[in-house]
């Protein structure tokens, strides 16, 4: 595990000779809030190596190194989000193993199910929900992690190979550069966050009640280090706040006693609220009649998508969405613009 400067210094030297770069992350969501960067798995053509970011050990030179090379991940979105939040890291070039196999449509596209059909090794499982923030790591977890670059790059030269036996080579290094663009634009914090699954139901009393629940409950995640699930179930708060809008200010009996009497607090603030501070219901209007020629449309674009889709034996949903055929359908040379040539291509008549 490598852990201070120097290791650091020394590990950037070794990877300016490698000709491929493999890399993973591990993080520790199910564990804390907010989750952080716990570990960064590296292979390379002289073996593998872990770097643990959680060493007083300064990853910039590593990461400088590491955005100016071609990575290859599998599943690349959650790793470089990752290290674009944490870190702001952003790649400029990557090989993601998923979507290659999604796109030679294959029907199974998890790592250890291309590793296990292609190489022929059967990866352990069993570390996926482990605190990556530990330390020492256990063994299982070393060789887990390990296991997460090291054949990433035999995976990638088969996946290639037959991604150019069938002409589709441009259409992955289109997919993962949208990717890596999409990746590298910050999140924005939604403000509307606590409007959690079901909350449509409530009325603005209630809507105000979950939203100082919600509220509470992000500050105890933080407090806590802890997922904010963890510290109180999303069914829970809009329990709570169903009863508060019928006037029923009883708490459910699986609170527990150390959260009663913030959850009693919120419950007062949001009672005590004016009217004109209430959060507005959504209201769920229905959708207007589709024109008879746009729907037509609709079905002409959907009807080539799905035929080329069974031409080249891949998912119907890589060439369009069911929002990018509506789109197409409203306005072909704005929406097709916006998607990669080789979808638009696809789909032209």
């Amino acid at each position: 595990m490598i852990v201070d400067d120097a290791e650091i210094a020394a590990l950037v030297a070794t990877l300016q000779r490698s000709p491929w770069l493999a890399l993973d992350t591990e993080a520790d969501s199910l564990h804390a809030y907010p989750e952080k960067l716990c570990l960064i798995q590296i292979s390379h053509s002289g073996g593998d190596v872990l770097v643990d970011p959680l060493s007083p050990a300064s990853l910039a030179p590593l990461l400088a190194h590491l955005s100016a090379r071609e990575l290859i991940l599998h599943g690349a979105d959650f790793d470089l989000r990752l290290l674009r939040r944490t870190r702001g890291f952003v790649a400029s070039q990557i090989f993601d193993t998923a979507i290659a196999a999604q796109l030679l449509g294959r029907p199974r596209h998890g790592l250890r199910d291309l590793v296990r059909e292609l190489l022929g090794v059967e990866l352990q499982k069993g570390s996926q929900r482990a605190d990556w923030a530990r330390r020492p790591l256990s063994p299982q977890m070393l060789t887990y992690a390990v296991d997460d670059t090291r054949y990433l790059s035999p995976l990638r030269d088969q996946l290639d190979a037959q991604l150019h036996a069938l002409g589709r080579q441009s259409w992955h290094r289109e997919a993962c550069a949208r990717l890596v663009k999409t990746c590298s634009v910050p999140s924005a914090a939604n403000p509307e966050a606590w409007r959690l699954k079901g909350s449509a139901q409530l009325d603005p009393r209630g809507l105000a009640a979950l939203r100082e629940l919600w509220r509470w409950r992000e500050a105890q995640a933080r407090e806590r280090d802890r997922p904010p699930y963890f510290v109180q179930s999303h069914e829970v708060l809009l329990e709570i706040a169903a009863r508060a809008a019928r006037g029923d200010l009883t708490l459910p009996a699986v609170v527990k006693p150390r959260d009663r009497r913030g959850l009693e607090e919120a419950l007062a603030r949001a009672l005590a609220l004016p009217d004109e501070a209430l959060p507005v219901r959504e209201s769920s209007p229905r959708p207007p009649r589709i024109a008879r020629e746009l729907q037509l449309r609709m079905e002409a674009v959907r009807a080539r998508r799905d035929q080329r889709a069974a031409d080249l034996a891949i998912d119907a949903s890589l060439i369009a969405t069911k929002s990018e055929i509506a789109a197409l359908a409203e306005d072909w040379q704005r929406a097709a613009a916006a998607m990669m040539p080789w979808q638009s291509e696809l789909l032209a008549p």
